[in-house]
């Protein structure tokens, strides 16, 4: 069994090589093979030149594309019977993989989601956030019988056959709500475990709360209807 990790980059040079070494050590603890496959999203900052020296699969992009993009693009490039995929903005803890890939190699789930609001603590985003991704979660739920509580995770770890099931067409952020209904559509499992969230304390975040909740809760309207 291969393990294939994919890691989006866009201008993320003070966390991105941190993370690709704790991914290591944490896939060298299972003791299963596995490659890491890091998409730098045409970057103008030194997070390709960090990921360079880390000894890793990497793909630049010819232009800046959209984390859906990168994903899309590392799912392509990705060899592996299971597919992880983990920000690398220091947010998503390597060290929880186990957690995360074991519903999977159990039988137990086709698709499991490392969810911020299962492990009881409070998760320190914006009010705005949350609230969008209570209604996202409760839209989800209405179209496909499944109840999640954070649809909006980018830590998740899913069979191989999830992603030649379907056809994605996101570009950005709604790749995660895109990806979730039609799994489910298609009848596979997904489960949730808890997982640890730190707030980056590098950078800023390239979401915008208005412009991207929109197109999120277009994308999973558009989900809802086209395979």
């Amino acid at each position: 069994m291969l393990l294939s990790v994919i890691i989006p980059v866009y201008n993320e040079e003070l966390t991105v090589g941190n993370i690709i070494d704790r991914t290591k050590a944490a896939m060298q603890q299972t003791g299963l093979s596995y490659e890491i496959i890091v998409i730098d999203d045409h970057s103008n900052d030194k997070s390709l030149e960090v990921a360079k020296k880390c000894g890793v699969r990497i793909f630049t992009l010819t232009q800046h594309l959209g984390k859906g993009y990168a994903l899309r693009a590392g799912f392509a490039k990705a060899k592996g019977d299971i597919v992880v995929t983990i920000d690398s903005d220091g947010s998503h803890r390597p060290e929880e993989l186990p957690e995360i890939l074991a519903p999977i190699l159990h039988g137990e789930a086709d698709l499991t989601i490392g969810s911020r609001y299962l492990n009881h603590k409070h998760v320190a985003t914006r009010r705005l956030n949350a609230f969008g991704v209570k209604i996202f979660n409760r839209l989800i739920e209405a179209f496909t019988g499944v109840a999640i509580t954070d649809s909006q995770s980018g830590y998740r770890a899913m069979k191989r056959e999830v992603i030649e099931k379907q056809k994605l067409y996101a570009r950005e952020y709604e790749i995660e709500s895109e990806m979730l209904v039609k799994t489910v559509r298609a009848g596979f499992r997904v489960s949730e475990v808890p997982i640890s969230f730190e707030q980056r304390t590098y950078g800023h975040s390239g979401v915008d709360p208005m412009w991207d909740g929109s197109k999120i809760l277009y994308s999973i309207m558009l989900a809802r209807f086209r395979g």
